[in-house]
């Protein structure tokens, strides 16, 4: 009972309070609809040491030549900045720019133009076929060289439960702007903390190869917290408050995407060189471990 959550709506902002404290308010003799609700205390999420499978629940491994697999893989297409893009330049295909060879997925940024825009590239989602509450999420990912790149390893919320971003939270397990280039980030966006407000939680590594070696790029998920990796180096760690899902909406399932931008808000902060292009990220394998209780 005390896991229910009513929604409590006063003149100037809006508080959630534990269901089970709403009733014994009202239960009590005299109580009238003036009386003060009780001031919510919540209890801090214990940190259990969880681990995770030994083996995979899902991957992929990019064994297979040709396009990704189509069972695994959907792409969202087009430019999105009517719903979910943030000012890029290219147009996303259907696949056309995603190829797998000799073991490694290659998703190619391309000078070229496509209904309107002067750029492509490819947006990889496994929303129609998986996604995850929790869990470790890892992938071995070459980040492609040039200004105006803006390539990730991430995840979205597959319902939008909250509300639509930043309210259900977005997590960033790897993200790159090319006109930085050996500085890659691990960052994560709710209603409280976003890009929007200019206060996301976020870290960075410096990483002298990042755009000419494959690195191991991984987040664990946990009811406690959401830590970030590069090579097993923890570089970030987001605690949950048990606040509520303005600072925590992380207990929704969750679907991982590939893609590579172009320009944008962050990524064309500094222009594009049109002189980089092709622009590949390339990928060695995606895995997902589950949580261990």
């Amino acid at each position: 009972m005390n896991r229910l959550i009513k929604k409590y709506q006063g003149k100037s902002k809006t508080v959630f309070i534990p269901l089970i404290a709403i009733l014994s308010v009202f239960s009590n003799t005299g109580c009238t609809e003036k009386d003060e609700i009780p001031a919510v205390k919540f209890v801090p999420i214990e940190d259990k040491g969880w681990g995770f499978s030994t083996e995979p629940v899902w991957a992929d491994e990019f064994n297979v030549d040709g396009k990704p697999d189509p069972t695994k893989w959907t792409y969202e297409v087009g430019n999105g900045n009517s719903g979910w893009g943030n000012n890029e330049k290219q147009y996303y295909t259907k696949g056309d720019n995603a190829n797998i060879s000799g073991g490694i997925l290659t998703i190619e940024a391309r000078k070229e133009d496509k209904s309107g825009f002067s750029y492509t590239s490819t947006r990889m989602i496994t929303r129609d076929f998986a996604s995850w509450t929790y869990g470790r999420f890892v992938g071995r990912i070459k980040i492609p060289a040039g200004r105006g790149t803006w390539p990730a390893f991430w995840l979205l919320p597959t319902d939008n439960a909250y509300g639509n971003w930043p309210k259900s939270g977005e997590i960033d397990i790897m993200e790159h702007v090319g006109y930085e280039p050996n500085k890659v980030h691990t960052s994560l966006h709710t209603e409280a903390n976003n890009g929007l407000t200019g206060n996301p939680k976020t870290n960075f590594l410096i990483i002298p190869t990042a755009i000419s070696d494959f690195h191991i790029y991984k987040v664990d998920w946990t009811p406690y917290a959401i830590r970030g990796y590069v090579d097993d180096v923890k570089i970030f760690e987001y605690v949950n408050s048990n606040t509520g899902f303005a600072s925590w909406p992380f207990n929704k399932k969750f679907f991982m995407i590939l893609n590579v931008a172009v320009g944008g808000n962050w990524g064309g902060a500094q222009g594009i060189d049109d002189g980089i292009f092709p622009a590949k990220m390339e990928v060695d394998y995606v895995r997902v471990f589950s949580l261990v209780n």
